[in-house]
């Protein structure tokens, strides 16, 4: 892997922190707490500033993505300044849920939806300040029903769950309906040795300044295996339909490797 790419990333970071260490430690000076979710503040502030920008740059392939498939009630992992609402068919999707942890995104993120037509004071919008992770409040604002959700969208957010490979397992079996769909559009790890080895090398770094982002996840691998019981008692894929894809044009050396995917939900019974 050539050294540019490598440290390619070193850019990304420096243009965050002109941008968004001056307005962090302001908010730690007015309010001393804030110190305890520095990571999250920082997050929020260089997120507010670039997000825009890295939702232009994979605009065509989320179109593609979410426009034609998603369907029904839709539950957006780490919605952000909800960007990804813009990408739902509004006479397909009858709901859309965003599980945001990060509560300083969250007016950026009701006024995206309100514009999309999604708004909490007709019920087809609810915001969550929880993580994906947390599966009880979710399950609780869809009236504490298994299985309510039709789709489940992501798009960069798997990377910063806590035990992510235990949350998606859980928001698969027990939230997304047989037959549903999760799509997603994230950075996992990259099947290249070189390349995987310098996402590990810089992820510690990484995570400290984006709220626990992990450029090394193998969230991809995570989805693929998950598993289920069918009738008959036997260990099969939780999945009848998967499909992954890359970004057409992407190098293969950027510490920043995408992926996109498709799985809808076995119809068999579930794990409960």
């Amino acid at each position: 892997m050539k050294l540019a790419n490598a440290f390619g990333l070193w850019t990304e970071l420096s243009l965050a922190l002109q941008t968004a260490l001056i307005p962090t430690m302001k908010d730690v000076w007015k309010k001393p707490a804030t110190i305890a979710h520095l990571s999250r503040t920082f997050m929020a502030h260089a997120w507010i500033a670039f997000a825009s920008q890295v939702d232009a740059n994979a605009r065509t392939v989320k179109r593609e993505l979410f426009l034609p498939n998603a369907t029904g009630v839709v539950l957006d992992i780490g919605a952000g300044l909800g960007h990804g609402v813009q990408y739902l068919d509004h006479s397909k999707v009858t709901k859309y849920v965003a599980v945001e942890p990060n509560i300083r995104m969250h007016p950026e993120l009701r006024k995206t939806a309100a514009a999309a037509g999604y708004l909490e004071s007709n019920g087809t919008l609810v915001i969550l300040g929880c993580g994906a992770e947390e599966i009880m409040t979710i399950l609780e604002s869809l009236g504490s029903t298994m299985h309510a959700v039709d789709t489940i969208t992501s798009v960069m957010s798997m990377c910063s769950i806590p035990s992510a490979e235990e949350a998606l397992r859980a928001l698969v079996r027990h939230v997304l309906k047989p037959g549903g769909q999760l799509l997603f559009y994230e950075h996992v790890l990259s099947p290249r040795k070189d390349v995987a080895w310098w996402q590990r090398f810089w992820a510690p770094m990484w995570q400290i300044f984006y709220d626990g982002c992990r450029l090394d996840c193998p969230t991809d691998i995570w989805i693929g295996n998950l598993v289920d019981s069918d009738d008959n008692g036997e260990t099969v894929s939780i999945w009848s339909e998967r499909k992954l894809w890359g970004v057409p044009g992407e190098t293969e050396e950027t510490v920043f490797h995408h992926v996109l995917g498709k799985f809808v939900k076995r119809e068999s019974r579930m794990i409960s």
